[in-house]
């Protein structure tokens, strides 16, 4: 198959080519916009992708440095990577598989604590830990060589919605009618917002601080989390080799002070929170990355399809929801949106247009519930373990403890996190 040479649009072309069409448009060159536009492509639709960066190829990362953005991929989420022929062409030895996860609660309580094990489950892995550069690569590779996709880079400055499709107008000049908009621009995506889909949104009033450690003791394939009295949550997700990836969820301010801290002053605050259970079920740290910080918020699109009157567009990913990281399965969610997108659209019936309206509703219906689910627990999971009254404190210890015995609600946890989605 040859290469599909990618290029912008001059506005001296744009101006003067007629009106381009497709198929499906997607507009953001995140993971799950890529994703769901390579699926699109596969299907056999014509898709054009359009964002700002999409001319510039994301490098494959390599050597001792691990990437900042580190992300959980469930098992949906490697089914649909699999799906797509991107996950046997990762670098197997840069994915971490996670076979436990630990969570312990903030008395310092022995029984305060919660484990999930991939073995108890039945499961050959609770997820896998890799870079974001890792999927982006191996998308953006694929998708150059994929021939009914083509990816613009520029960005839109305008949607026209009717009841046949829609027009896109674009910075450089140009404009695509196409029958269906995958809006994938993120949280704070103009796509929604030009078409009137109003948005929930709330602050945590927190930030995520990550960074990345090498640590002297083996983290056992374990991801851990600790709730700290005062708010705090610490991950500590498992990379490859003595590895691991911190998130830090604290008040901004603390957050701020953290970015400021050197090797030695780390090593003290490590030794120091959660009774030092950190530094004792690690070791030594030594930073192997730039500590950054980002702020955290919970956000969900009213409807994940619109205009009202006429849908054309569809919202996948940040655009149609935002989480807290705390249960690390926020491009999962994502991910399982373009999953389903791309159930419907391959099953579709043969005179059914790509934008059918029963197409779409059939993909906000069983979009909306999982997304709902996972939105309401991780938030109130969230507001529990911030509350400081000691009943409270006492109760949601207790209620770890308490799950923590029971094989059947752990199993019901397990298979909620690992988001099964069939391929037919």
């Amino acid at each position: 198959m040859s290469e599909v040479h990618l290029k912008p649009l001059s506005n001296s072309m744009a101006q003067s080519t007629k009106m381009r069409t497709a198929d499906v448009v997607v507009v953001g060159g995140g993971i799950t916009g890529k994703a769901c536009a390579l699926g699109l492509a596969q299907l056999g639709l014509q898709t054009i992708e359009i964002a700002p960066d999409l001319g510039q190829t994301c490098p494959n990362p390599s050597g001792n440095q691990w990437g900042q953005r580190i992300y959980a991929f469930s098992p949906s989420s490697q089914k649909l990577l699999a799906r797509l022929q991107i996950w046997d062409a990762i670098d197997q030895s840069r994915l971490q598989p996670v076979q436990d996860m630990r969570i312990y609660g903030d008395r310092g309580e022995k029984n305060d604590f919660l484990h999930l094990s991939a073995f108890e489950a039945g499961t050959p892995q609770l997820a896998w830990i890799g870079e974001s550069n890792l999927i982006d690569h191996r998308l953006d590779q694929a998708s150059r060589f994929q021939n009914k996709l083509e990816r613009v880079s520029t960005i839109v400055d305008k949607i026209s919605v009717d009841a046949d499709g829609s027009t896109l107008h674009l910075k450089n000049g140009g404009s695509i009618r196409t029958q269906l908009v995958i809006a994938a621009d993120g949280a704070h995506s103009a796509i929604r917002n030009n078409i009137g889909i109003n948005a929930s949104e709330e602050s945590y009033s927190q930030s995520a601080l990550v960074t990345n450690w090498l640590c002297t003791y083996p983290h056992l394939e374990t991801a851990f989390q600790w709730f700290l009295p005062g708010r705090d949550i610490v991950a500590m997700l498992p990379l490859p080799g003595k590895q691991v990836s911190m998130v830090w969820s604290t008040s901004p301010e603390n957050a701020t002070d953290l970015l400021k801290l050197n090797q030695a002053q780390w090593h003290e605050q490590l030794s120091s929170i959660a009774n030092g259970a950190i530094t004792k079920q690690l070791g030594e740290l030594t930073l192997n990355s730039i500590p950054a910080a980002f702020p955290l918020r919970r956000m969900r699109a009213k409807r994940f399809i619109g205009p009202e009157n006429h849908p054309k567009v569809a919202l996948i990913g940040d655009t149609a929801h935002v989480m807290h990281p705390l249960a690390g399965q926020g491009l999962n969610l994502g991910l399982r949106d373009v999953a389903v997108l791309l159930n419907i659209l391959g099953n579709r019936e043969s005179f059914r247009s790509p934008s059918d309206r029963v197409l779409l509703r059939r993909y906000e219906r069983q979009r909306q519930g999982d997304t709902s689910a996972l939105l309401w627990v991780t938030d109130k999971l969230k507001k529990l373990f911030s509350a400081s009254s000691s009943t409270e404190r006492q109760l949601r210890n207790w209620g770890l403890g308490l799950v923590n015995k029971s094989h059947f609600i752990k199993q019901r946890l397990i298979e909620r996190a690992l988001g099964e989605i069939d391929f037919e």
